[in-house]
């Protein structure tokens, strides 16, 4: 049952916060549960050491980060309103450090289910199949996102460029680099794509045009796409995604020894914090490949 301090705080919230209908419920539910684990005390009556048990259980109970982070939130806000309205004189929540919360590792390929997907894409018939090489080679090649990838203009690549200028996130360019294999894959693809215009037809200002209002491939038909070439080669299309390409592109670059700078500079990043997280996945894979194959490090 809902305390009259903890209707009267969730009314405040309501009005003065205009905290929607999906928080106050939330936030309900974790000061309803603070309340039932404070037990007789109460969270009006509860001292700093039975506040500190309630939210060390949180954790023994199975709760995520997560929700464990937003259950201190609630119960700290709560006493901070319960100081405003001069009902306590004190705050038995202030000394609740927030539960850390790891960052999840991004998914990635290896090496071989990148060939794997471009193999299974080169299986399909004519145009499609020559559409979906160069999608994979581009997004891999280049670790480009996938709105920059369906967004590229067809005039950006008619003169087999070695690099493409790309307007990422707040307007800013880089240069995203264009191996071989990826310059051969578009080439091959302007051919098919060229060849099945109408003639006297405009041509459509996107590389890879669709009917879609956009007037370019979506990225949930690249997604569709990608799924379909997983199945056919053998992955689990849950482990497949448009920026699983670009977190492979990235793995793959520190696996060989690329400087992080760089890598920061090739995907855009505006602060070399959310590259590093890609140093973990690389170390991780290369300590398995240590583990699996130096001598010293096979069990007996």
């Amino acid at each position: 049952m809902t305390t009259p301090q903890v209707e009267a705080f969730l009314e405040m919230m309501a009005v003065e916060r205009d905290a929607s209908p999906h928080t106050l419920s939330a936030y309900a539910r974790d000061l309803a549960d603070a309340e039932a684990h404070l037990g007789e005390p109460g969270l009006m009556r509860a001292d700093e050491a039975g506040i500190e048990r309630w939210f060390a259980g949180l954790s023994a109970r199975g709760l995520s980060a997560a929700t464990a982070a937003r259950r201190r939130s609630a119960v700290r806000q709560f006493y901070r309103f319960a100081l405003g309205e001069g009902w306590r004189s004190d705050d038995p929540s202030r000394r609740l450090d927030a539960p850390k919360q790891g960052r999840p590792l991004p998914r990635t390929l290896t090496r071989e289910e990148v060939i794997g997907l471009l193999t299974a894409s080169a299986a399909r018939d004519g145009a499609a199949g020559l559409r979906m090489i160069a999608l994979v080679e581009l997004a891999y090649a280049s670790g480009l996102r996938v709105s920059e990838l369906l967004a590229l203009r067809v005039e950006a690549v008619r003169r087999d460029p070695a690099y493409l200028i790309v307007r990422g996130k707040g307007g800013k360019e880089r240069l995203a680099p264009l191996n071989a294999s990826a310059r051969e894959a578009v080439k091959a693809w302007l051919i098919a794509r060229d060849a099945a215009r109408p003639d006297k037809a405009p041509d459509n200002p996107w590389l890879f045009p669709s009917g879609a209002a956009s007037g370019h491939l979506t990225p949930r038909r690249f997604a569709q796409m990608l799924d379909q070439a997983a199945l056919d080669a053998g992955i689990d299309p849950a482990r497949v995604s448009p920026h699983v390409l670009r977190h492979a592109f990235a793995t793959h670059l520190l696996e060989g020894g690329a400087d992080l700078r760089v890598v920061q500079t090739l995907l855009g990043h505006a602060d070399i914090a959310t590259t590093q997280i890609y140093t973990h996945v690389a170390t991780d894979r290369l300590t398995q490949v240590v583990q699996r194959h130096h001598p010293l490090a096979k069990d007996d």
